[in-house]
């Protein structure tokens, strides 16, 4: 089956956040794709809603043995249904982790640039977000090992965050790099929580490893979070899955999601995902290729009419990484001047913090057309930004 992928679909005046813009400008900005959802899982969501009742629901078993399966085919790994629960979000998921299994004051650990909204998650429930910066060397990010080490150390540090895949990088963390953060994680009596909700989306040729499929000894002090959110693009689902080894780790953290009621699926949930995760493989391999090409579009443009600026190597995510460093060091600065020039809008690096004030996140999960359209303007933007600047 094809899926046509070039389809222009018009969002403006659907209450969609990602397209409440001016009607010249063009949001290419947060992570939510212009594509329509697979088909079969438009069918099962049309047979939820023509029965007409929208009473309480249960998570059926049929609903882990989806998740499972298709880690097995996805990801040649099988959690085992009994590490899981549902929750109705990644992050909601991951604020009642903090909240309820950590102490006011603790310290949680992530390696910035990082996703925007973990900061917020930290902050919010009176945690302190503590840093261990990945080095950025020859377009690459890799671990600070030493600093790592010592950050994990800290006593009031109970709690690790690992993006993989990283967002905003697009980094694949390789199984010996996650077994190392895990090891030193467990040394130092520091829970790891894996925000995984992209991992489904690695390019052709790569894959991402699970953290639940490491070692047994290091996944047991592990929480990890998976959806078809991302994926499939239902951020309205409300759906997501926690694969927690560790019994004794699993009922406290049960005991979170129910406090703060994230336990109880919507009437599109359970039949939503159960359909992405038995019916989508077709349709996510044709998105991955297709995605492979908007990113080959954008670096070969790059290189082309943009020499000033760098497209980062990604191999997973449907996010781009530009590297500015030589037009700027205030990318929220740059990033304001292109959509007021050119009404092309990005994503400024700053709020990823770390060395993210010279970067320019892009979305590429959109037609070839807009694509196109972002890069041209991207161009002139960024000439027009460079001649105000001499």
């Amino acid at each position: 089956m094809s899926f046509d992928f070039d389809k222009v679909n018009d969002r403006r005046n659907t209450t969609s956040e990602k397209w409440n813009v001016k009607d010249n400008e063009l949001p290419m900005w947060v992570a939510d794709m212009d594509f329509q959802t697979a088909p079969e899982i438009l069918e099962a969501m049309h047979k939820s809603l023509d029965g007409g009742i929208f009473g309480y629901q249960f998570v059926p078993d049929e609903y882990y043995q989806a998740v499972a399966n298709w880690f097995k085919t996805e990801h040649n790994f099988e959690p085992k249904t009994e590490w899981m629960l549902f929750s109705t979000g990644v992050i909601p998921s991951i604020s009642a982790i903090i909240r309820h299994l950590t102490d006011v004051g603790d310290n949680i650990l992530l390696q910035e640039p990082n996703y925007n909204t973990f900061y917020g998650v930290i902050e919010h429930n009176g945690r302190n977000v503590t840093n261990s910066e990945l080095i950025y060397e020859n377009g690459t990010y890799s671990v600070d090992w030493q600093d790592l080490e010592e950050k994990l150390s800290d006593p009031q540090t109970t709690v690790m965050l690992v993006c993989n895949p990283h967002n905003p990088t697009g980094h694949i963390w390789s199984k010996e790099t996650l077994t190392k953060i895990g090891e030193l994680a467990k040394k130092h009596d520091v829970l790891i929580i894996a925000d995984e909700i992209h991992g489904d989306i690695s390019m052709p040729g790569h894959s991402y490893v699970p953290f639940s499929s490491l070692d047994p000894e290091i996944t047991k002090n592990s929480i990890s979070l998976v959806s078809p959110t991302k994926t499939f693009n239902l951020a309205q689902l409300h759906a997501s899955t926690i694969i927690a080894p560790d019994e004794n780790i699993r009922a406290r953290v049960e005991r979170a999601l129910s406090i703060d009621d994230q336990i109880e699926p919507g009437i599109l949930a359970v039949d939503g995902t159960i359909a992405a995760y038995t019916k989508g493989h077709e349709w996510l391999d044709g998105l991955k290729h297709y995605v492979s090409d908007n990113r080959q579009l954008l670096s070969d443009y790059v290189a082309k009419n943009i020499p000033e600026l760098s497209v980062i190597k990604s191999d997973a995510t449907y996010l781009a990484w530009i590297d500015c460093t030589k037009v700027t060091n205030d990318s929220a600065e740059l990033n304001d001047f292109i959509r007021q020039e050119t009404g092309l809008y990005l994503a400024e690096g700053t709020k990823y913090r770390g060395n993210g004030n010279q970067f320019l996140r892009m979305n590429l999960a959109t037609n070839k057309s807009r694509v196109q359209d972002g890069l041209e303007r991207l161009e002139r933007g960024v000439h027009q930004y460079l001649n105000l600047k001499k």
